[in-house]
């Protein structure tokens, strides 16, 4: 079974649930940047949330069918379009050989995620098979697909074999065929514009000035052009210390939000580097990381505090609903 890139698009790469263990050596965790609509996409075609999965950036993206497969698409909405027609997501799909699958353009967020049933067939390097796009390790021979790359997919798992011949059996003219349910992804994720993050505060942010405090929480700040997988660079007030002072290099985290000499914080992302030695006034709260990831370049967000134990039961709550949906579509199978 295969896939083959018909075009690359703007930036498409093969991720799962990032590289751990080995950033004691300076390999960085990489992964997929929403990893909530990525676990939602393989747990709706039968594969294990962590299994590799195609992360679609913005637009352009063609992929053919070369053969009859079980697809999921969810993330963000890049007008996915199976042979010309508009395909629905965070449902299974079932696609016939020789359909072309095409991303038109972004009308919400920025990434989408397609998993197929089954995962794809790469080797797994340093424990994971996400692409490390600087260090061209991991994914399609390490790097971001390009025109004319053949995919090889994994045999298709049990579970989720009967779902694939109920949709294959349909009686349509379309291309492709899709179950008659789907996951409510507002339940998960909210992909909007204008959004409010949550974050708790950094272990440098006593050492900015009162105004800097406040305007953090109080004032807008925009993504600027200048962002990507690993960082995004936001511009807004300028964010000054009382003093300046030497702070030694040490690990930073997804969401570590870091602020450089000229004021304009980074929001340190899935590619992010092993340490960082930038004062860090605050951490985004696991569960909005994922909407950071839909965040396009010109878009508005605001910062919110909340408490560290805030933080956990928003992460334990968000876990909770991804068992019951796990359950959920294992009951559905049986």
């Amino acid at each position: 079974m295969s896939i083959k890139v018909c075009r690359p698009g703007l930036l498409t790469s093969i991720q799962d649930l990032g590289r751990y263990g080995f950033q004691k050596y300076g390999v960085i965790i990489s992964g997929a940047m929403d990893t909530t609509s990525f676990r939602i996409a393989n747990l709706l075609v039968g594969n294990e949330e962590g299994e590799a999965a195609l992360e679609v950036t913005l637009m352009g993206t063609s992929l053919l069918f070369e053969e009859d497969l079980l697809i999921a698409i969810t993330g963000g909405n890049l007008s996915a379009t199976i042979d010309g027609e508009l395909i629905p997501l965070w449902r299974p799909v079932y696609v016939k050989k020789g359909s072309l699958l095409h991303f038109k353009a972004c009308q919400s967020g920025c990434r989408a995620y397609v998993a197929v049933s089954g995962g794809f067939a790469v080797d797994v390097v340093m424990n994971s098979k996400s692409t490390y796009l600087r260090g061209e390790i991991g994914g399609y021979k390490g790097r971001a697909l390009k025109e004319g790359d053949l995919l090889q997919c994994n045999k298709m798992p049990q579970k989720a074999m009967e779902l694939f011949q109920q949709l294959k059996n349909k009686k349509s003219s379309q291309p492709f065929a899709t179950a008659n349910w789907h996951v409510n992804p507002e339940s998960f994720i909210e992909i909007k514009k204008n959004a409010v993050i949550r974050v708790i505060r950094g272990g440098e942010f006593e050492r900015f000035t009162s105004t800097s405090q406040a305007q953090l929480f109080e004032q807008d700040f925009q993504i600027t052009p200048m962002s990507d997988r690993m960082g995004y660079r936001i511009s807004g007030p300028t964010l000054q210390l009382k003093e300046s002072f030497e702070l030694i290099s040490e690990a930073v985290s997804h969401g570590t939000i870091q602020v450089p000499k000229d004021g304009n914080p980074i929001i340190l992302l899935a590619d992010r580097q092993t340490i960082g030695g930038y004062p860090k006034i605050a951490q985004v709260a696991t569960v909005d990381l994922p909407l950071i990831a839909q965040l396009k370049p010109g878009e508005k967000i605001r910062f919110k505090e909340i408490t560290l134990e805030e933080a956990e039961e928003l992460y334990l709550e968000n876990e909770q609903k991804m068992e019951q949906l796990r359950v959920g579509l294992l009951l559905r199978e049986k």
